[in-house]
């Protein structure tokens, strides 16, 4: 494949870090992290090789979902700066090489959005239609996201005499996207960040955005998306939307507009993500395998944005059951480490037992498979969970940046910290950026290596791949060709040394990426030996 000579195209390629304001670094001693403290951190970020933050919302809110209950679309919660300061940040950003793309949350609103109090007051309210409304439940009533948490999706509105719709939370009722006046709003909120100078947006929970139980389905859906992707191109020629699509790939595919590629620019890859941890639970690289080959082909410019754990419970749902309890068992033990039957409320590190082989195995994995990677907020030093707080909470402790009580997040005292950190292991005092930064053989510096050779090595985000037959089950290869040059990838997902052969590398020279040399093949054909959890990235010709 051809690399397209382009910096609109930008996030074929990007390193992308998530991140929540509130949880990563406080300026002003208040217990709660801002922008300004985060403009502060831009340096490290940049030097562990991130072209990419993603920010999740950071929007006024009542704060009953994380910050995914939103009062003011156009707003910044105060708690965390201004708008002044959110310009100075991107600002900031942007002079380090960095894009920044923000959460746009716009199935929902809270229930104290100034829309949804004037909507519930009067039928005739002339918001009443920005949401669904129903004289009764609809038979699907009991299909919650958030099963022991929620037992229906439609709430009961006692002024007005009708049940409202709330996919999620019911204290999240969901926005009439056949409203056009709705979709409007969703443009003018669009253009407005646009303006501010993001780079784009990450689409939450795409799926229940276009069809929602219960909505009306007036509107194709799709169609909705194929003009958000137009009228943010047309404000913005960078513009991208990743989207949260938690399906299947056959599925997905027409998240991307099919073959057209009119829609999401890039989507979280789920089925590659879930199948990763049963093969690292088996020490099987074959769910791998199947996952990558399931990929739908597009000649679209489109990406797949790879990752290991996000601010949510690791999902499971794609597994079947067997799998799923393989996981579970493997990586979550302890059932009050479980969530909704279908996912894991751990970090990564926990998960697997603070190994380094294994950390390593995954987080190469990570980059090296084909699409642009994306971290969670302290994976790069190994952060844990905190198993006191319940469900996601636990996922979502502060940054951890010094030893000490208070992790060098804030200056305030301890109570009024967000959420409490994690203690034993994972605490701040064992776990934090300023141990990692003196270590040259830490996490941090392994992570920050990848992210730098990923960059200087296109055709993993641009290239088609195959996989290469090892014949060994505990043996991932792949490789990925684009008119760059050709990369190969191995992993040994088992614990046990073993000698893999690969018949065609694709040249006679292969460099060695992670460790110094030059590989020499007979005619193509290449032997290497491979440490129990051992990885090799390799790339044709001389120069690497």
């Amino acid at each position: 494949m051809k690399v397209a000579d382009t910096g609109d195209l930008w996030w074929k390629t990007a390193v992308m870090y998530g991140l929540d304001v509130e949880k990563f670094a406080d300026s002003d001693g208040d217990g709660i992290g801002d922008f300004s403290g985060l403009v502060d951190r831009v340096d490290y970020l940049a030097d562990l090789g991130v072209t990419c933050i993603w920010l999740m919302p950071f929007y006024p809110t009542p704060d009953r979902d994380d910050g995914y209950d939103v009062t003011d679309f156009y707003g910044v919660d105060p708690r965390l700066g201004s708008h002044g300061d959110v310009v100075e940040f991107l600002r900031t950003a942007r002079s380090r090489g960095i894009r920044v793309i923000i959460d746009l949350v716009v199935n929902h609103t809270s229930d104290r959005h100034p829309w949804f109090l004037q909507a519930k007051r009067s039928r005739a309210s002339k918001y009443r239609d920005y949401y669904v409304w129903r004289d009764r439940p609809t038979r699907d009533s009991a299909n919650t996201v958030f099963p022991g948490e929620e037992d229906s999706v439609w709430e009961w509105e006692p002024r007005t005499e009708q049940y409202f719709l709330h996919t999620f939370y019911r204290h999240q009722p969901d926005l009439n996207l056949a409203n056009p006046h709705v979709r409007d709003e969703i443009a003018k909120i669009i253009a407005f960040w646009l303006a501010l100078g993001v780079a784009g947006f990450r689409i939450d929970a795409v799926p229940f955005l276009l069809s929602a139980p219960g909505a009306p389905d007036e509107a194709d859906p799709h169609e909705f998306l194929r003009d958000v992707k137009r009228f943010t191109r047309r404000r913005s020629s960078e513009g991208m939307l990743l989207g949260e699509v938690g399906l299947p790939h056959r599925d997905q595919f027409v998240y991307f507009g099919g073959t057209r590629g009119d829609e999401l620019d890039a989507q979280f890859d789920f089925t590659l993500t879930q199948s990763l941890f049963l093969a690292l639970a088996r020490q099987d690289a074959r769910p791998l395998e199947r996952a990558l080959r399931s990929r739908p082909a597009t000649d679209e410019p489109v990406a797949w944005t790879n990752f290991l754990r996000n601010h949510d419970e690791l999902s499971l749902e794609m597994l079947r059951e067997p799998e799923r309890q393989e996981v579970f068992e493997a990586l979550a033990p302890d059932p009050s480490q479980r969530i909704y039957g279908r996912g894991i409320v751990r970090r990564l590190a926990p998960m697997l037992n603070g190994d380094p082989r294994r950390l390593h195995l995954a987080y190469s994995l990570l980059f090296s498979l084909p699409g642009n990677p994306v971290l969670h907020y302290g994976e790069e030093i190994g952060m844990g969970e905190n198993p006191e707080l319940p469900g996601r909470q636990a996922m979502r402790t502060p940054m951890q940046w010094t030893p000490g009580p208070n992790g060098g997040f804030t200056t305030a005292p301890p109570s009024r910290l967000p959420v409490p950190f994690p203690t034993g292991g994972y605490a701040p005092d064992l776990v934090n950026v300023r141990n990692e930064r003196q270590d040259p053989g830490s996490l941090m510096h392994f992570i920050s290596k990848l992210a730098f050779r990923y960059r200087s090595t296109p055709e993993i985000g641009w290239g088609d791949y195959d996989i290469i037959d090892t014949g060994q089950r505990s043996v991932f290869a792949h490789r990925i060709t684009a008119d760059t040059g050709t990369f190969v990838a191995v992993h040994n997902l088992g614990d046990a040394a073993t000698t893999v052969t690969i018949e065609d590398t694709g040249a006679n020279a292969l460099t060695d990426l992670l460790s110094p040399g030059v590989l020499r093949s007979e005619a193509g054909r290449l032997t290497l030996h491979m440490e129990g959890y051992g990885f090799r990235w390799l790339r044709a010709g001389e120069d690497g």
